[in-house]
């Protein structure tokens, strides 16, 4: 192996894991241990997330870079976040808020809450230690900020209309879809939802749940028609986009 190479194979410094471990370490002493145990959680679950996940995003040079650090065997064997350096982490966020806490963490509202205010501070802090560029954590701090409110927001409309549903799944219907359908519109308790095949549907909900539904929010359900009338069997999740 040629000098090349071998600054090729090298690990960060600090790595994911590190700068994370720090991030943990500096909380502890700052909130209360209740606080803390949930800081604890999102930060176990984001690495998780990393570690699964992010190779997908990597160019090239990276792929190389993970395939062989991630390949090696026992003692040797690295994942994603024991070798890469703290400016992955921001590539990452959406991927952790978005998709990771909503269809592989199966948790209440609370810890969806604190997903978005944990990494919202985690962002901050990379900033704060020369990981990242203070201009470029913008709009990964508000992303974050807007998760903390909408991640339970949507797992609260998923309950509800998996409630709502219950009443209608023994209905005979003439027609049904399932499928991923997008909010485009809310008006006087009537939601607007389009799939990704571009079928067109709406559903006449109690105001109370419609209120709840947002413009660009994605929900994934089964649907049954009768009477020209859309109904809902089945609820999945709800997810942002």
């Amino acid at each position: 192996m040629d000098k090349k190479e071998k600054r090729f194979w090298q690990i960060a410094s600090p790595t994911i894991a590190e700068v994370l471990e720090q991030f943990l370490e500096e909380q502890q002493t700052r909130v209360k241990s209740d606080t803390f145990r949930k800081y604890a959680d999102i930060v176990y679950l984001f690495r998780e997330s990393m570690n699964g996940y992010a190779y997908q995003y990597l160019g090239k040079e990276q792929k190389e870079l993970f395939d062989h650090f991630y390949g090696l065997q026992g003692e040797d064997h690295r994942e994603f976040c024991d070798f890469f350096g703290p400016s992955e982490i921001l590539e990452n966020v959406s991927e952790f808020l978005n998709y990771f806490m909503i269809r592989k963490v199966m948790c209440g509202k609370e810890l969806l809450k604190a997903a978005g205010t944990v990494i919202k501070k985690l962002v901050k802090c990379l900033a704060e230690h020369g990981h990242v560029d203070s201009e470029s954590i913008e709009d990964y701090a508000d992303q974050a900020g807007r998760a903390s409110k909408e991640l339970p927001a949507m797992e609260e409309l998923s309950e509800l209309l998996w409630k709502y549903a219950v009443n209608q799944a023994n209905m005979e219907f003439q027609e049904t879809a399932e499928g991923y359908f997008s909010v485009h519109n809310v008006e006087n308790g009537r939601i607007h939802l389009e799939d990704l095949g571009g079928m067109k549907v709406v559903l006449t909900l109690p105001p109370e749940i419609a209120s709840r539904c947002k413009s660009g929010w994605s929900i994934n359900l089964a649907l049954g028609k009768i009477k020209g009338q859309w109904k809902i069997l089945e609820v999945g999740n709800v997810y942002p986009y």
